[in-house]
């Protein structure tokens, strides 16, 4: 197949896209209230970045992408979360997955999903519902809680196991699936304590016909043959590129954007408000305010170096797989996630010290603090950042002990 997209803006550049994403920060702000409302991304919020060319930082540019690094998109997705962290996290959660078509699927695929003009969002879960083989595809069926960003997908992508005898939660996951959007059915049971515009729902595939060349065989399975996608495109992020690693990515830039969002409401406030002990005065003048300002601020600007660090290192890790005709590095790659989950820790720590010294004049309820705070909670339940997991999970790998309860985990090792 020879058929390509043009993007929409061919002379766009990295630093320019980045600008668009910050100059956007006070909207989403303004927004933030109207999306916790919703509990998904407003209309006029999903036209943004859709119209800001975000979806396309990591799409080839074959089919209508920028094709962008890794860690332009961090940045942008740092300034998303800076302005609504529901907003940041909704859109890294579907955007990433671009790559994961790129990588992975057909180029078949990837062409249907395209369409005309490169429009792609795909969010999706991976935990799996059950299929059975037919004639020329598979009949699917599924149940998928916390699918972030489900609202407003094009397709979005699943996994399903082929054993109909597989237990609720188990992780065997035999196929990976693209359903467009109109096929599923999306029950809107996101109620929880923070993140709550993210739309992250439940969606239901009843009995829903996939044809072969919109599936792959699971990505957890070692044992799988080559993967069709990696022969696709040129660009090693493609070709050789960690999908783990992304996914660390996405999640740890909305912890460091949450927390950029923190430390801009800190500075308002101790530029605006009064110690109420002595000495009373104002608090750019106290002895300790301006501390914890800077302590803030340093946690902050080191995590997210050090998370465009790792991106740089995951690239150049990519450039050099595809020139050695080799996979990526596991035990790298392992590493570069243990470092983003402590970038997403650095910047937990420094909203807390924030929420602390601010005091309980941002607690009350609707208040933007408030929501900082409970979405940077709930954002740090995910296991992609909980640092004892991958730390556990690498030392024993690295001292050649198999990890805690683990032959069913072994495939997620790359």
């Amino acid at each position: 197949m020879t058929n390509s997209i043009a993007v929409p803006e061919p002379a766009l550049t990295q630093e320019q896209i980045i600008e668009r994403a910050r100059d956007m920060v006070p909207t989403l702000r303004a927004r933030q209230e109207e999306t916790e409302e919703l509990g998904r991304l407003p209309d006029s919020t999903s036209r943004d970045l859709i119209d800001a060319g975000f979806y396309r930082i990591l799409q080839p540019r074959r089919f209508g992408g920028y094709e962008f690094d890794l860690p332009t998109f961090s940045r942008v997705a740092i300034q998303l979360a800076r302005g609504c962290p529901s907003t940041g996290w909704a859109f890294t959660l579907t955007a990433g997955h671009a790559h994961l078509l790129a990588s992975y699927f057909s180029e078949e695929a990837q062409a249907e999903i395209a369409g005309a003009d490169g429009d792609i969002r795909v969010p999706g879960r991976f935990r799996p519902g059950t299929a059975v083989e037919v004639d020329g595809g598979y009949r699917c069926t599924g149940t998928f809680d916390y699918v972030s960003g489900c609202d407003s997908a094009t397709y979005l992508t699943f996994g399903f196991a082929l054993d109909e005898d597989l237990t609720a939660g188990e992780l065997a996951t035999d196929v990976i699936t693209l359903i467009p959007f109109d096929q599923v059915e999306i029950v809107h049971n996101w109620d929880v304590l923070g993140l709550r515009g993210t739309g992250s729902n439940r969606v239901i595939v009843d009995d829903v016909f996939v044809p072969s060349h919109m599936t792959i065989h699971s990505f957890f399975d070692l044992q799988a043959p080559p993967f069709p996608g990696r022969t696709v495109h040129e660009n090693p992020i493609y070709r050789r590129g960690s999908l783990a690693g992304l996914v660390f990515a996405e999640t740890c830039s909305v912890a460091i954007g949450t927390a950029r969002g923190v430390l801009d409401l800190f500075e308002e406030s101790i530029r605006t408000r009064r110690t109420t002990v002595l000495p009373l005065v104002a608090m750019t003048e106290h002895a300790q305010y301006p501390r914890f300002y800077g302590e803030a601020l340093q946690g902050i600007e080191v995590a997210e170096a050090a998370l465009l660090q790792t991106n740089a290192d995951y690239m150049a890790e990519a450039r050099r797989a595809d020139a050695e005709e080799r996979d990526f590095d596991p035990d790298l790659d392992r590493r570069l996630q243990l470092r983003m989950q402590l970038c997403a820790k650095m910047a937990y720590d420094a909203v807390l010290l924030m929420m602390r010294v601010n005091g309980s004049a941002g607690m009350r309820t609707g208040a933007m603090w408030q929501r900082y705070l409970r979405d940077m909670n709930v954002l740090m339940t995910h296991n992609t950042v909980q640092p004892e997991l991958v730390s556990d999970f690498y030392g024993r790998l690295h001292f050649g002990l198999m990890p805690h309860g683990a032959e069913a985990l072994v495939p997620q090792v790359r």
